[in-house]
């Protein structure tokens, strides 16, 4: 495998290179799962060791480490022994910043079974999910408390990552009231509250959700409460801000609307709705959303959205765009006022 994005790789070889993908990200995956790199913190390890520890198969872990520890994740020396690298320190559970939970989620069964018959989806438009797990995305994690908290976990990890500098790049400090609609497990709001000392906040999820959530542990349980519901029926009103991150790009265009409708009618004169989703530029460069959109299309009804969707979307809902602000990470915040 060479280098993925070196720009000395042959046409023909990149072509070879992204057809194998699947097997880096299964490798990947597999090592997540077993907790590997948690065992190479105290220095390095045969493959051997390693194993019989894990109780797995040694000469299976090795190729996997082999082939990881030829991208970077993972090094193999002269004597066998594998130790971390900058990159596998991220797959330790306890690392600031750890991406093992992420890894977890983003090689779920749920996205990886269906993105196996993508072909199925490009011929008819629908994702097979329904057909290989029986429900729909959501209803299926609910059903199945493992896999959903596999998911809610690996959505928190993959945020706690961004969620700092994306707060960071909005002024919430004019702001009295601010609503995380389906937040999660709050981890966006505590940066928010962390950011702007006079905001009382809400985060607002299903009570199963809601049974992970920091907030109490970050401290702040006096400047933010925790509202059981559902945003396709109704949000908490009377707030300046209503922040959606991650959340429109799991559904498609109707069901966007009723929820920004909701946010709408519920939100304070001169409120405000924040969508924290990305925004796909024009041109061929790479962008996260790109990838990201065709996750969704294999598993979910959702999409990533240009501007003009947007623009669409919010005017179909009573709100007109206001400006579109950058954040260090992938995702761009989206504002609407009312119309």
């Amino acid at each position: 495998m060479h280098g993925m994005n070196s720009p000395t790789v042959h046409p023909a070889q990149r072509i070879v290179d992204l057809g194998f993908g699947f097997i880096l990200s299964g490798a990947l995956s597999s090592v997540a799962e077993l907790g590997v790199a948690d065992k190479l913190v105290q220095g390095p390890r045969s493959a051997a060791s390693l194993a019989e520890e894990l109780g797995v198969h040694a000469q299976a872990l090795y190729r996997v480490l082999r082939l990881l520890a030829s991208v970077e994740v993972f090094s193999e020396d002269a004597a066998g022994l594998f130790s971390l690298t900058p990159a596998a320190e991220y797959l330790r559970s306890d690392a600031p910043g750890s991406l093992r939970a992420a890894v977890r989620m983003l090689t779920q069964r749920i996205f990886w079974a269906p993105t196996g018959e993508m072909v199925d989806t490009v011929r008819t438009g629908q994702t097979p999910f329904d057909r290989i797990f029986g429900k729909p995305f959501f209803d299926y994690l609910h059903h199945d408390p493992a896999q959903g908290a596999v998911f809610h976990q690996g959505m928190s990890s993959l945020s706690d990552m961004e969620n700092g500098a994306i707060a960071a790049s909005y002024d919430f400090t004019g702001l009295s009231s601010v609503v995380d609609v389906g937040g999660g497990h709050g981890g966006f709001l505590i940066e928010v509250l962390k950011l702007a000392p006079q905001v009382r906040g809400v985060l607002f999820d299903h009570g199963q959700v809601l049974a992970g959530a920091r907030i109490a542990q970050a401290g702040f349980s006096q400047r933010c409460a925790l509202e059981e519901g559902d945003f396709f029926q109704a949000v908490p009103k009377g707030a300046e801000a209503y922040v959606l991150k991650r959340i429109l790009h799991d559904w498609n265009d109707e069901t966007c609307v009723r929820i920004l409708r909701n946010c709408r009618e519920a939100m304070a004169e001169g409120g405000r709705v924040l969508v924290l989703d990305t925004v796909i530029p024009p041109g061929n460069a790479p962008h996260g959303g790109k990838v990201l959109d065709v996750m969704m299309l294999a598993s979910l009804p959702g999409r990533e959205r240009t501007e003009e969707d947007f623009r669409k979307l919010f005017a179909q809902a009573g709100l007109k765009l206001s400006r579109i602000l950058p954040t260090p990470s992938a995702l761009s915040i989206t504002e609407a006022v009312a119309a």
